[in-house]
């Protein structure tokens, strides 16, 4: 990935979703990569008017690149369950509601889940990250950990749908783990992974 990423550049996330913002920023510690909130520069959110995590991503990545001036990382991740044809998917936070309460949420994914009568409870997270700057091209990278879900909810800690979710192989939900064991087997960190190999490749 041609005018990558080295120690001592300044990036900044396109969200709004401090949880979000957080996790990110302490993939790229390691790295000596500084983040820098979308929320915190002023910027505006973009509607998301993708039909795939990539497309998300990517206009929220330019977004962000175009009205800072700075490389810009976007996250485009959710939730996508077997029983529900892969719903919420990119649907995932407006299944929250105006105010994007996760907890709306997860009773929403289980009713609808007891409400099908499917027996089965697996689902996936997906995440795609878009790398732009301005005036060149965006790449994407995408991941995803699967996994079962439960009720009711356990654990604080984490976001979004991470009390309801235990990846394979774990008794303990995402909600449960502390956030070194979640950062490394989630989905971010698999398209962290790929984004930082290309982003190293030609050096």
């Amino acid at each position: 990935m041609k005018g990558g990423l080295k120690r001592g550049d300044r990036i900044v996330i396109a969200s709004h979703n401090e949880g979000k913002v957080r996790e990110i920023g302490e993939l790229f510690a390691p790295f000596g990569v500084a983040c820098v909130s979308a929320g915190s520069l002023g910027l505006a959110e973009p509607e998301e008017t993708g039909e795939t995590f990539a497309e998300n991503a990517k206009l929220k990545a330019e977004a962000a690149a175009t009205a800072s001036e700075m490389p810009a990382l976007a996250d485009d991740s959710g939730l996508e369950v077997e029983a529900l044809g892969g719903a919420p998917g990119v649907n995932s936070a407006r299944w929250g509601g105006p105010s994007k309460d996760f907890g709306l949420a997860m009773k929403r994914v289980w009713r609808e889940i007891e409400a099908g009568g499917a027996s089965s409870r697996r689902a996936n997270f997906t995440c795609a990250l878009a790398f732009a700057r301005p005036a060149a091209e965006t790449r994407v990278f995408t991941g995803q950990v699967f996994g079962t879900l439960i009720w009711p909810p356990r654990g604080e800690r984490g976001f979004g749908y991470d009390p309801i979710f235990v990846p394979d192989g774990y008794a303990e939900t995402f909600g449960e783990m502390d956030p070194q064991s979640k950062n490394r087997l989630s989905h971010r960190m698999r398209a962290f992974e790929k984004l930082m190999v290309a982003a190293y490749e030609d050096e």
